[in-house]
């Protein structure tokens, strides 16, 4: 485990704890005396924290230090954790951390987040995950939403299953298309309940292994073409192909 991973690691346990504890990211920072652009890096593990203020934010969320740094020694490779056709090369087998970006016509707003990948279950050979999403609402205020899941892996698809951690009715699968191909990008689907509005929804999604600004081009690789629209139409059925 590298030190970019333990600091994401020890990050989404942070964020895990402040959204059990329904403590927005601002007042975890007001109570540690950081700014919430600083608190929100530790999370996401884009800094490191040092011992200090790991021992403020335990304080903070009255939680044990052993609970957020709590880590397994790293496993020896075994050759049956490798799928078949894996290589080194594969990208999107390898990444410990995803962009996640979709467009959501409802709002008329591009909504990202990040997925972060945790840890093998030995019984069950699936990782744990998870995925934050920055929200803004039509007023302009910002809010985020925090799941937790597994993340299962095969040479055509990788699955995740996401359940909101305040919500825990809502449940999200996301899919991802052709993973083993040398992209820096994916297309996949995003599949789930509303439960604004109480109806079923997918959405078309870009998985990144880099940050991507919101340009119009970006923008329009989340939005579905004529074609693909013609597409369903005919065949009656939602269509998302990997481009």
């Amino acid at each position: 485990m590298t030190e970019q991973d333990a600091g994401s690691r020890i990050g989404s346990r942070i964020r895990f704890f402040r959204k059990s504890k329904h403590i927005t990211l601002q007042q975890l920072a007001d109570r540690i005396h950081k700014s919430r652009a600083t608190m929100c890096k530790y999370e996401n593990g884009d800094i490191s924290i040092d011992v200090n203020s790991l021992y403020d934010i335990c304080c903070a969320l009255n939680v044990p230090m052993n609970e957020l740094i709590d880590m397994p020694l790293p496993e020896k490779e075994d050759p049956g954790d490798i799928l078949p056709g894996h290589t080194d090369e594969s990208p999107f087998f390898k990444s410990k951390r995803m962009y996640f970006y979709f467009y959501d016509g409802r709002y008329n707003h591009l909504k990202d987040g990040i997925i972060n990948i945790g840890e093998r279950d030995p019984k069950t050979g699936d990782y744990s995950c998870t995925l934050s999403i920055c929200i803004v609402s039509p007023s302009g205020r910002t809010s985020e939403l925090f799941y937790t899941g597994r993340v299962i892996y095969g040479e055509m698809l990788i699955r995740f299953s996401f359940i909101n951690s305040c919500n825990t009715l809502e449940e999200a699968l996301l899919y991802i298309f052709n993973p083993l191909e040398l992209r820096d990008e994916t297309v996949g689907l995003l599949c789930s309940i509303s439960t604004a509005d109480l109806v079923p929804c997918s959405f078309k999604c870009l998985l990144t292994l880099t940050p991507k600004e919101p340009t119009e081009d970006f923008r329009s690789k989340l939005l579905f073409t004529d074609a693909e629209l013609k597409r369903m139409k005919k065949l009656n059925r939602l269509l998302v192909t990997n481009v």
